[in-house]
């Protein structure tokens, strides 16, 4: 019998309204580079396949069929910075393609801001911090104080919280737990 192997999440697919208006901000916000396009041969949609990674032919596809009035149903789609500096100019950029109604939150664990895209898709731009803390938790984010303010702010946020922990204990906890599903 062959052995349970968890799959990997790699990529992700959204329907569209406006194809080639949420490649132009893909493209400038994230500087995802379109890998391929074409109409589908089984799914007679426009696609746009979209990466950030050399190794990954796309992360993001984009498909028409969205419908005109049809909502999003995203509740995020989340791109992973590896540093503050980095997520102070995403934050820049986002606002320079006109992202609105920009929240930054301190999740403890990560330090994340949140907007639309322009189909109003919800984006989440984050970085890990050096702690865990149990989720939810979400608190106000100053991008605009120095990193090493940021840094006490958040060990302190996160000493209050119980269970909290360094991030490495955390994922040697959890390599433990995933070993035995």
């Amino acid at each position: 019998m062959t052995q349970f192997r968890r799959p990997r999440l790699r990529h992700l697919g959204i329907f569209a309204r406006d194809v080639a208006r949420l490649e132009r901000f893909y493209t400038e916000v994230f500087g995802l580079v379109v890998t391929d396009r074409g109409v589908g041969k089984v799914f007679k949609n426009q696609l746009v396949f979209l990466s950030g990674a050399p190794e990954q032919h796309h992360q993001l596809v984009l498909s028409s069929g969205r419908g005109a009035d049809a909502p999003s149903t995203v509740m995020q789609i989340s791109f992973m910075v590896d540093s503050l500096s980095e997520l102070r100019a995403a934050r820049a950029r986002a606002l320079e393609s006109g992202a609105h109604d920009l929240i930054g939150l301190n999740h403890g664990n990560a330090w994340s801001i949140y907007f639309d895209d322009p189909e109003g898709n919800k984006i989440e731009v984050y970085m890990d911090t050096p702690f865990h803390t149990p989720q939810p938790c979400g608190e106000p984010l100053d991008l605009d104080v120095a990193d090493e303010e940021l840094m006490a702010l958040t060990a302190a946020l996160v000493e209050e919280r119980p269970d909290s922990m360094r991030r490495s204990d955390y994922v040697a906890e959890m390599k433990g737990r995933m070993a035995q599903d």
